[in-house]
């Protein structure tokens, strides 16, 4: 049997990277999933390939009515929702001082008022069907400060104590919240977003592991959170940073 068997998952920013990476292993692992992002073309080809147990939805975090549309979508297609991966994130890199407002704004738009509207909207039908799991990607970003990401620091810091709320609030329900926090991971995001045309693996080579993370590895753990496995785990952090919060850099090996 698969460790999803029997539920229904909503991911943003599923059209690729982390989020396309939890797509396709919750739909291996037995669930239905509805991917939801505002890249379009690349959301409708990945749940095409996917097949039947997955779909596509246009949805903006940042609008309310949106989200609506989609959770409405999600279990009129699939008959209810049991999981949530709040995925969908923005990077900008500036300084305090040269940081633009308008593009604070953004980040905070989609990285955690999408984070709060994407748990507001599941709650309803996460009731109706007795529980769930709501999964939201912070970072190690929300765990410590990062030259030249204001932004994204404070937004992240605000989905990773947004998500204690939560699991205060509807564990009542049977509903479960936890943070993930990743570290550098091997992402269009991270490659356009912080490191242009170089190579991203060799800035993480004075990690413990000596090297960057995964998609595949993020999925892996939004999986555990998402499955029966982490049923008494709620308002927690879950780390996976090869070793970049353990302390100050020092000689491998």
């Amino acid at each position: 049997m698969g460790r999803l068997d029997g539920k229904v998952a909503l991911i943003t920013g599923a059209a690729r990277g982390q989020g396309e990476a939890e797509a396709r292993l919750f739909v291996r692992e037995g669930a239905r999933v509805v991917l939801a992002d505002v890249l379009d073309d690349d959301g409708a080809r990945v749940a095409r390939d996917i097949g039947d147990d997955a779909r596509y939805e246009h949805l903006d975090v940042g609008d309310e009515t949106e989200w609506t549309t989609v959770v409405d979508a999600t279990t009129r297609a699939f008959g209810s929702l049991d999981v949530l991966v709040n995925n969908a994130g923005i990077l900008r890199h500036h300084v305090i001082e040269d940081h633009p407002l308008d593009e604070y704004l953004d980040v905070i738009r989609v990285n955690q008022v999408g984070c709060f509207l994407g748990m507001r909207a599941a709650v309803p039908a996460m009731r109706a069907s007795g529980g769930g799991s709501i999964v939201n990607t912070a970072s190690v970003a929300g765990l410590v400060g990062n030259a030249g990401l204001v932004a994204y620091t404070a937004s992240k810091f605000a989905v990773r104590g947004m998500t204690k709320v939560a699991a205060v609030e509807l564990g009542r329900y049977g509903i479960r919240v936890n943070s993930i926090h990743p570290g550098g991971v091997d992402t269009a995001m991270v490659r356009t977003g912080v490191f242009g045309d170089r190579d991203p693996s060799t800035a993480y080579s004075y990690l413990p592991l000596g090297r960057i993370g995964t998609v595949d590895e993020v999925a892996a753990m939004a999986l555990f959170l998402a499955s029966d496995e982490s049923s008494f785990s709620t308002g927690s952090e879950f780390v996976l940073d090869g070793g970049s919060t353990a302390g100050a850099p020092g000689r491998r090996g």
